[in-house]
């Protein structure tokens, strides 16, 4: 295993639409296991291969405290809107900003030999779900969002958005 880069927003590779996944030899695992190393480094909710510079429809996310290996995934089902949430993205560093996204949603994609599963999240797996189908898609959260808070505003945005302090929310 190895810790890879993570590109950030300025890097084109992040625009890009991913290829699927058809092979499911010891080069996607190896792939699968960097993404994990390299997501538990930055101690982020999800990572897709795009962010590394691999233009494969992979990615790693954490649902329930594991970290859940996707392939070539799609979502086949969601439901309910979560708010209150400010999205970040491990290439957007200091950025913020308010995204609705599916409170629950069902995941079908691959594991690394190739088998299909479906895979239920809610809330912050929901939106790392989403949010990482994105990247392969070539999208970026901040081309989504109404607004980017630089991290300095972010306490002040969140006391505007719910009434409360950021440090009172863990944020």
């Amino acid at each position: 295993m190895a810790l890879r880069r993570i590109l950030t927003q300025q890097d084109e590779t992040l625009y890009k639409v991913c290829r699927p996944v058809t092979e499911f030899g010891d080069r996607t695992a190896q792939l699968l296991d960097d993404l994990r190393e390299t997501l538990a480094d930055a101690k982020g909710a999800g990572l897709a291969a795009p962010q590394v510079g691999i233009r494969r429809r992979a990615a790693v996310i954490v649902n329930k405290d594991e970290m859940v290996d996707l392939l070539n995934p799609e979502i086949i089902a969601r439901s309910d809107e979560q708010v209150g949430l400010f999205e970040a993205c491990l290439s957007c560093p200091g950025l913020r900003g308010y995204l609705e996204r599916p409170r629950t949603v069902t995941v079908r994609a691959q594991d690394r030999t190739g088998a299909w599963f479906d895979l239920e999240c809610e809330d912050i797996a929901a939106r790392a779900a989403c949010h990482e189908i994105d990247h392969l898609d070539g999208i970026l959260f901040i081309d989504l969002v109404e607004e980017v808070i630089p991290e300095e505003e972010l306490e002040e945005a969140y006391e505007e958005a719910f009434g409360v302090s950021g440090d009172e929310e863990g944020v």
